[in-house]
């Protein structure tokens, strides 16, 4: 019983927790004049993808890679295709040029690497493939040089921010209050949500690796899905799309990269599949936004977004 009560309660965590993160990071962006679009890669990915972390991290510990494996996977696809897609249907999502040329694209780079990073061993003797710690310490290297990148822009980009005629919402103290509570509402909220998601899955014996790419993957991107529709819905668009961007990296760069290191990912081959429908939603994205509007991911941009997120989790559900 005490079950399902946590995983309502994660829900209604969920909701108040995004809407408090997104509260406190729009007006540290203001007072700070730092664009929303860095604060949206930077602070709103980081709370947003602690469920992730966590997942990650004890399924590593516990050896269960096709749960870890599977949960990155699956998270970066919902990302990509019903977040990006539920919120362009709230609101039409124009996306800045700097954006297009660089922050999308590093995200398919990142898919990429992972990709061949998993495969690499096709190419030499051994037969079984996997994510070792030498890999996981590559991928932590780039997430280093992607870090380095957004602090480049942030001071690059603080003098041209165009300063509000409305000054910050909150006090410096509450904005940091707001984000370190948001951020603690989103964590437990998506715990709890997982946590009685998979006890409820494995009840009607589902395998580890379907409910890390369909329950465990929704679950932990409902932090993402809820801050970017709450973000759409207050037309903080950078922080909408900043979000999924910043989320889909620190997946792919740093958190896959701390679970190698904890304990090498033996990867299933079956997996490529998944990185294909990343590297798919991915390119689908980067082609959807010239045709928009001004570069505007449409209302019918993100319906059909969704509806090839549906066709996706039919196919998981055919592959077993």
């Amino acid at each position: 019983m005490l079950l399902y009560i946590l995983f309502i309660l994660g829900f209604v965590l969920l909701v108040k927790g995004a809407d408090m993160l997104v509260s406190g990071a729009s007006s540290i962006a203001k007072r700070f004049k730092i664009s929303d679009m860095v604060v949206g890669l930077t602070i709103v990915s980081f709370g947003t993808s602690l469920p992730e972390l966590i997942i990650n991290i004890m399924s590593s510990v516990q050896g269960q890679s096709e749960l870890a494996i599977g949960n990155v996977f699956g998270s970066n696809v919902a990302n990509l295709l019903l977040i990006i897609g539920i919120a362009a249907i709230i609101c039409p999502l124009p996306i800045k040029r700097n954006t297009i040329l660089t922050e999308i694209p590093f995200s398919l780079i990142a898919t990429l690497l992972v990709g061949f990073l998993a495969n690499a061993v096709l190419i030499g003797d051994k037969t079984s493939l996997y994510i070792s710690r030498i890999d996981g310490a590559v991928l932590l290297f780039f997430f280093v040089l992607f870090m380095a990148y957004i602090w480049n822009i942030a001071k690059t980009n603080k003098d041209e921010v165009i300063e509000d005629d409305v000054a910050p919402t909150m006090t410096m103290p509450k904005s940091v209050l707001y984000i370190v509570l948001g951020g603690t509402g989103l964590f437990l909220g998506g715990k709890w949500v997982v946590d009685g998601a998979v006890t409820i899955a494995q009840s009607f014996g589902l395998s580890e690796s379907f409910i890390g790419l369909t329950i465990v993957a929704i679950g932990t991107s409902l932090p993402e899905l809820v801050t970017s529709a709450m973000a759409a819905y207050r037309r903080n668009i950078d922080i909408a799309i900043g979000n999924v961007v910043g989320s889909n990296i620190f997946n792919l760069l740093w958190i896959l990269g701390i679970s190698a290191l904890i304990n090498p990912l033996p990867f299933n081959v079956v997996s490529n599949s998944d990185i294909v429908m990343m590297i798919f939603a991915s390119t689908l994205l980067i082609i959807a936004i010239p045709i928009g509007k001004k570069n505007t991911i449409d209302r019918w941009n993100g319906i059909l977004f969704i509806a090839i997120y549906i066709a996706y989790i039919v196919f998981l559900v055919q592959r077993g």
